[in-house]
């Protein structure tokens, strides 16, 4: 399944929403269980030089640092405080409480699954560098309201994100003051881009475990199997920021001590989740380093002249997971063709008549997204009047090829898509295309796989709509990402040639 059912996602949003009592009400028995001492070593007995009789030689022993490994997750701590009045007395209290008991476990747990060596410290944001080398993973808890991020802060944290860091905010015990909040400062990070649930084909449910479902307990009710439930904001085709609104307990037995009030993932299936989290956010490190490398395109402002410029479609799913990709295809049309190409890349929306100025528009998308009424009126429009559509899914995501055929249904009601037979003219020039190779992602599920895979409809006997099911733009953009179930570059970049030189000269 790689959707998850309507039913099955408002069933745990509202649940996890449910518990609104205030702050103060909730005692949260995780705030009470302290962190395990830090480990330590004492050197051997040394000798103290001889002491004159009668006194008798001592030795001693001393503690040594134990060598400190490298850090991998700053859990961000904020330092606000207030005075409170408890038992009659005035104290200090923190202004956002949190504790280190899950990611405790988890960095713990993580090390011993992946032979890997890593710790986790603490941090705050006013100290933090913002280089995602120093911290790739920061991580923010709590069951408090979360507090409103300065401007400065959230200016930061943007440019950690951007240049490859991961920031992970989890709701302890699911309350909502935290899930609430939380949500506004992602919003306030990402404004224009998407929240929303990660599809169970993503590889957060697979990079190590493979999880299909996870067990949710409220209160001290009995555990419900379901999907398992996450969201995310992804820059490029990684989730940059990863939310949970359900406690993901790494550190808390819930099966044998419920906690009143909250909701909570088992702890097992929890820290199954937290490892493929902690793996994923490994394997994308180059990634997501290179993808910080902006592409400029040259003649962007320039003006066309009879020149091939490529529209790429604007929807609302999460539209543009390889911003590098036409830029780079572009340059590779350039030095291996006579067409003339314009180094611009058009951002079109099918409400626009703008997108009949192109003779070929291009789409590409992670997840979930639809069509208005309107766009599918234009975009029928569009390709009954010989305009082609070039469409592919984002690192081969199962979600977005879902969605695409659906949508393409609601567009063309009576067309099917089929395979484009290996004699059709895109696949003789300018480069005669009979194999190609597939990434090791896309090998491992289909492991004979060496033949192009494109689909295409076919209008009054023209092409129209060519859509690849694995991805060509993660190819284009050349930039190296794990989980791409798509086409090796080399070839991605000659079946794009082929694509586009094909719409031009038909």
């Amino acid at each position: 399944m790689f959707i998850m059912s309507k039913r099955a996602l408002l069933t745990i949003l509202t649940v996890a929403v449910a518990v609104t009592s205030a702050p103060a009400a909730f005692d949260n028995p995780k705030a009470k269980k302290p962190p395990r001492a830090k480990p330590h070593r004492r050197s051997a007995g040394e000798s103290l030089p001889p002491l004159p009789l009668p006194a008798t030689p001592l030795r001693r022993s001393e503690r040594k640092r134990q060598p400190a490994p490298p850090a991998l997750i700053g859990m961000v701590t904020f330092t606000d405080s207030r005075f409170v009045m408890r038992d009659g007395k005035r104290v200090r209290a923190q202004q956002f409480p949190t504790t280190q008991i899950d990611v405790e476990r988890l960095t713990n747990y993580a090390n011993y699954r992946l032979g890997i060596r890593y710790r986790y410290v603490a941090t705050t944001l006013k100290s933090f560098s913002w280089d995602p080398v120093e911290l790739p993973l920061l991580y923010i808890t709590g069951w408090t309201p979360m507090p409103r991020l300065s401007d400065e802060e959230i200016a930061g944290l943007r440019r950690y994100i951007y240049d490859g860091g991961t920031l992970f905010v989890h709701a302890q015990c699911g309350r909502a003051e935290f899930t609430d909040t939380a949500r506004r400062e992602i919003s306030r990070l990402f404004p224009d881009r998407q929240l929303a649930p990660v599809d169970t084909d993503s590889p957060l449910f697979r990079s190590y475990f493979r999880i299909t479902t996870m067990r949710v307990r409220r209160s001290d009710e009995p555990f419900v199997t379901r999907d398992p439930y996450i969201e995310a904001v992804y820059v490029g085709c990684r989730p940059a920021v990863i939310f949970s609104p359900i406690d993901l307990n790494c550190g808390w037995d819930v099966a044998r001590y419920p906690i009143k009030g909250g909701i909570l993932y088992h702890q097992d299936d929890a820290l199954a989740l937290g490892v493929n989290i902690i793996t994923a956010t490994l394997a994308n490190l180059k990634y997501a380093r290179a993808f910080a490398t902006e592409k400029i395109y040259h003649q962007q402002s320039e003006k066309t002249r009879d020149q091939l410029v490529i529209g790429q479609i604007v929807h609302n799913g999460d539209w543009d997971p390889t911003p590098h990709a036409l830029p780079n295809l572009l340059k590779y049309t350039a030095a291996n063709t006579t067409l003339n190409v314009q180094f611009k890349r058009a951002k079109v929306s099918l409400t626009d008549d703008a997108a009949f100025d192109h003779v070929a528009l291009y789409m590409t998308g992670l997840r979930d997204f639809k069509f208005s009424k309107v766009e599918l009126a234009r975009l029928r429009t569009y390709l009954s009047s010989g305009g082609m559509l070039v469409v592919d899914a984002a690192a081969g995501r199962k979600a977005f090829d879902v969605a695409f055929r659906r949508e393409l249904k609601r567009v063309l009601p009576k067309a099917e898509l089929k395979p484009i037979a290996l004699r059709s003219p895109l696949y003789q020039t300018p480069f005669r295309i009979r194999t190609v190779d597939y990434t090791d992602a896309a090998k491992a599920a289909q492991p004979k796989l060496n033949a192009p895979t494109l689909l295409g409809v076919y209008i009054d006997g023209s092409l129209a709509v060519i859509y690849s099911p694995y991805s060509l733009s993660n190819g284009w953009e050349q930039i190296p990402y794990a989980y791409n179930v798509g086409y090796s570059d080399a070839d991605a970049l000659r079946l794009g040639v082929n694509i586009f030189a094909y719409a031009v000269t038909h």
